[in-house]
């Protein structure tokens, strides 16, 4: 497959680009030539990030509905973008449903789902305009396999699941290409411990996984998928360490032992 023209000028807004997948696709694209405006709530990591990379760094929270339109607005005065990568989102807590923290149901409902809905709401609007415009949605595996402890972060992300693909059947007219990155096990330095508030526990999470994946990993994927020609959609994509050969099933221990 022949990747689109390193020369053609490419514009991403990539959002979470203050840690983790984000951050990571956004040094990726900056280093294969796309001018790239790196979205997070963290002014200082964003602009640490700038002085290494050349990123554009606007801090915003996307589920604010005026943060969102002080983003539409900068990004249009500046020419506008021919792609979207929504990355920011995350877990709260691992309690099952009888014991389900309503604030955390609330905030990664707030975060996946409704800052989801919101960036790409405001900015489909550009990326019709342009006439090959991509959104880029990472979402997650607990998105399409539901587990023990898991029930609201797969709410919210079997959520953003289900928007991204009536995005996909609602743009195709406009030519705008809808795809999904759904990764499973990925150790970076932030989700885990968020989500679990304790290092010790967000350690165990890993603890014995041979070659679990990293941010990178997944920034490697995403690259290719907006990079492909644009008449080629990878609609929904799934990645995965080999360890954790499916959703519900992860290898502690080395491999290829016999």
């Amino acid at each position: 497959m022949t990747l689109q023209n390193a020369q053609t000028p490419r514009i991403a807004l990539v959002t979470g680009a203050s840690t983790g997948i984000g951050e990571a696709t956004a040094r990726r694209l900056s280093a294969e030539g796309w001018k790239v405006y790196a979205v997070a709530r963290r002014a200082d990591r964003l602009e640490a990030l700038a002085q290494e990379t050349g990123v554009v760094p606007l801090t915003a929270d996307i589920s604010e509905d005026a943060d969102v339109a002080r983003l539409v607005e900068t990004v249009t005065a500046d020419g506008g973008i021919d792609t979207l990568i929504n990355v920011a989102g995350g877990a709260r807590g691992a309690d099952r449903v009888a014991d389900a923290d309503i604030d955390d149901w609330e905030w990664m409902y707030r975060v996946n789902v409704l800052g989801t809905l919101k960036l790409t709401k405001a900015f489909l609007p550009l990326l019709r305009a342009h006439g090959r415009g991509t959104v880029l949605n990472v979402t997650s595996t607990a998105g399409h396999v539901a587990y023990e402890g898991g029930a609201g972060y797969n709410a919210a992300k079997f959520g953003q699941a289900a928007l991204n693909d009536a995005l996909r059947l609602e743009e195709a007219e406009h030519n705008v290409r809808v795809i999904e990155i759904a990764p499973g096990l990925v150790q970076t330095e932030e989700f885990a411990l968020r989500r679990l508030g304790d290092a010790e526990a967000a350690a165990k999470v890993y603890a014995g996984v041979e070659e679990p994946l990293v941010a990178e990993d997944v920034a490697d994927v995403i690259t290719y998928a907006v990079q492909a020609p644009h008449h080629v959609n990878l609609a929904h994509v799934t990645i995965r360490p080999v360890a954790q050969p499916a959703a519900h099933k992860l290898l502690r221990g080395p491999l290829g032992a016999n």
